[in-house]
């Protein structure tokens, strides 16, 4: 059985968070670019879930040929192993969780090749080994809100999937959501009130393309107190954010607003970039996935 393993931090350093050993249970092509694993087994039991519908995890990917077993002690392996042969981290939504079935859902985007963790997401084997900290997560629908703004790139889709099953039958909003084309949509289950459109690009991502800005420009802006949740690639969000705070002047704390990825970054040099000018989405980032 796998136990929560936590290294002790160094002074002036962040504890580390305990680590979680699943394996995986099934995988489905839930559409073109999105593969789900289900995730379960004895380890479960460490598995501190959160009343939020923007759980994130931290899965850690350690090189096969170097025969580590999870937990990592990470403290241990920093004094053992040169830097590039560290186990990494890669942060992805927890979709669903079955605390009957003692199982997560964790949703993938894949494209080709590219990437670590989505190929091998494409290729994981019912029984192998995932392990991962957290979750963390800050963001839900709040009832006291007159109106909601979901949008984001398709590494927004499991956060805003589920934040859209837990809305109330009276909440009202817009959920855009930008995908390559009508084959990545899916059915959200969305509310009566709460309109959702899939906005095609057509083509390979490009961070200066701005069909979602314009997409969520189109969206009527009603009378009322908005919610907004707006995560994807990190110059898209910047934008957004000039809309939403700027132009609407929607208060900061009435916002999940940040990015998931940074195009042509990996997520190594993507989180080191969030403490830099070019990394930030506001000027003083407020607290939100990290």
């Amino acid at each position: 059985m796998a136990n929560p393993q936590s290294a002790p931090a160094s002074a002036g350093s962040r504890a580390a968070r305990p680590q979680t050993v699943l394996q995986v249970m099934k995988r489905v092509q839930i559409a073109p670019h999105l593969v789900r694993l289900t995730l379960g087994g004895p380890g479960f039991e460490n598995f501190v879930d959160k009343a939020v519908t923007d759980r994130y995890i931290k899965i850690m990917f350690a090189k096969p040929e170097l025969g580590l077993t999870p937990p990592y002690d990470m403290e241990a392996l920093r004094e053992q192993l040169p830097m590039e042969d560290l186990p990494v981290r890669r942060t992805y939504t927890v979709r669903s969780s079955d605390p009957v079935a003692q199982t997560i859902d964790v949703d993938f985007v894949v494209h080709g090749d590219q990437g670590l963790a989505g190929p091998w997401a494409q290729n994981a084997q019912v029984g192998e080994s995932v392990c991962f900290a957290g979750p963390g997560g800050l963001y839900f629908p709040r009832d006291e809100f007159d109106f909601h703004i979901l949008c984001g790139d398709e590494t927004a889709i499991p956060a805003i999937s589920a934040a859209v099953e837990s809305m109330d039958a009276s909440m009202r909003g817009a959920v855009l959501i930008e995908v390559s084309d009508e084959q990545d949509e899916m059915d959200l289950g969305a509310p009566d009130g709460v309109e959702v459109i899939w906005v095609h690009r057509g083509a390979a991502f490009d961070p200066q393309n701005t069909v979602l800005e314009n997409a969520v420009r189109e969206v009527p802006w009603p009378e009322g107190r908005a919610q907004v949740f707006a995560h994807g690639e990190r110059e898209v969000m910047k934008s957004l954010r000039g809309y939403f705070y700027n132009e609407r002047g929607v208060d900061r704390r009435d916002m999940s607003l940040s990015a998931y990825w940074a195009y042509g970054r990996a997520e190594d040099d993507f989180q080191a970039e969030k403490r830099s000018p070019i990394g930030r989405i506001f000027d003083e980032e407020p607290a939100q996935r990290s």
